[in-house]
């Protein structure tokens, strides 16, 4: 009997060795590795999302110009003249009192030949 029940401690111990041994989890090094990559690639694309970002406020900030350029067009055409300022079109609402700024924080101006530039 006494050899039955260290037949199956035996047959315990070597389950649990097999378990020990055959472990599928990853080593520090491939995690290490697996780090390493992504920090690169973070490395690599938040810059540019950055650029894009300024990108865009500059082509929003060109196109807003180009919307105040042609309502100093319309301006002039109604009542002969150009505007002095940009007050003059948001007065008569010809463009709105956030028309004045871009979101990238120039200003809009109007010069006395009608030309609008973004300062």
């Amino acid at each position: 009997m006494a050899n039955v029940s260290d037949d199956r401690s035996l047959i315990k111990n070597e389950e649990i060795n097999i378990m020990f041994k055959n472990n599928s989890g990853f080593t520090l090094i491939e995690m290490l590795i697996v780090l390493t990559i992504i920090s690169v690639l973070l490395i690599l694309i938040v810059p540019n999302f950055g650029k894009s970002n300024q990108e865009v406020h500059k082509q929003g900030c060109d196109a807003l110009v180009s919307v105040v350029q042609s309502q100093v067009y319309l301006y002039h055409l109604e009542t002969g003249h150009y505007p002095t300022d940009l007050t003059d079109l948001t007065k008569d609402n010809y463009i709105t009192d956030d028309q004045t700024t871009c979101a990238n924080g120039k200003t809009i101006e109007v010069d006395t030949n009608g030309v609008v530039n973004a300062n």
